[in-house]
């Protein structure tokens, strides 16, 4: 029940923010969900005998957030994407090597590179994977596009749970996830598929009933795309959702392994019947770059084309 009432809360929330707050509102709320599954996971680390570098980390992903915030503000002026796109890699470069710097202060000596290994790698695993929601969410009808994203991640779990419990018996990978089923994860990668062609199939139809919601971020000007004048392939959107899935499913398991490693059931007790914040959004950590790269690679001219006028 508790698992219910959580997900009957969080999902209208999730999806008001989406489309309804300003950008620097949606950043903030998606940097605070950062931050809360940044600190999971340094409890995890430290519960498998790391000592991370809490503040440095903490403060390299805020300073992403500010990136990437920038760079969607003021994507329409030329010149600061540029100058927030080589500050960002600038930081990138240099955070290994101020950790090492601060690596020197460990005693022992020999804890400073697994100290340091286990801080950085909180940078593309939780901070830039959910920066890039900034990034799309700041694009013109990105918030459809990471609504797309959450329901194929959704609804592959619902998919390998329900049908990992009804008839799993090959083991997908039992020394990281006994529950984890073969027949689970391919139910889990044909549920996205079905999702996605039906949302692509619907994606005007999708766009104007939540227009007729009034679920639109404030600062989307109306009228301003026209319609698209080719349908997405059906192969795109195929590779589109199994590459999502494949990577949601990696997501699920590598959060079981760093679990397991550090002997910890939950990630945390803050979503009453879910665990940690981490472990629910362990699957979009590692879709949210795929779905990133699909969408400015490939997806983004159809969701671009999706018109404000019928």
């Amino acid at each position: 029940m508790k698992r219910v009432l959580t997900a009957v809360i969080l999902i209208p929330l999730v999806v008001l923010a989406l489309f309804k707050a300003p950008l620097w509102l949606f950043t903030l709320l998606v940097l605070g969900v950062a931050l809360l599954a940044a600190r999971e996971y340094f409890d995890i680390a430290a519960a498998t005998g790391f000592r991370p570098f809490r503040k440095l980390s903490y403060g390299f992903v805020v300073c992403i957030f500010l990136f990437v915030y920038a760079a969607g503000e003021y994507h329409h002026r030329a010149w600061i994407p540029g100058y927030v796109s080589t500050a960002a890699s600038l930081l990138l470069v240099a955070s290994p090597f101020i950790l090492l710097v601060a690596g020197a202060r460990r005693d022992p000596l020999s804890q400073a590179l697994p100290d340091v290994a286990s801080s950085f790698l909180l940078l593309p695993y939780v901070g830039l994977s959910l920066a890039s929601m900034v990034i799309v969410r700041a694009d013109s009808n990105g918030a459809l596009f990471l609504l797309f994203l959450m329901l194929l991640v959704w609804s592959g779990d619902i998919a390998a749970y329900y049908v990992g419990r009804a008839m799993g018996k090959h083991k997908l990978a039992p020394r990281i996830s006994p529950g984890k089923t073969w027949e689970g994860a391919i139910a889990s990668a044909i549920g996205a598929i079905v999702i996605a062609v039906l949302l692509f199939h619907y994606l005007r139809p999708a766009y104007f009933a939540l227009k007729q919601m009034h679920l639109f971020p404030p600062t989307m000007a109306p009228d301003s795309f026209a319609p698209p004048r080719a349908s997405i392939s059906l192969i795109n959107v195929i590779a589109f959702a199994l590459c999502v899935n494949v990577a949601a499913q990696l997501g699920d398991l590598v959060e079981s392994i760093l679990k397991r490693g550090g002997g910890v059931k939950d990630s945390g007790p803050l979503l009453p019947g879910h665990g940690g914040v981490l472990d629910r959004i362990d699957a979009l950590l590692f879709a949210m770059p795929v779905g990133w790269f699909f969408y400015f690679a490939v997806l983004e001219k159809y969701f671009r084309g999706v018109s404000y006028v019928d």
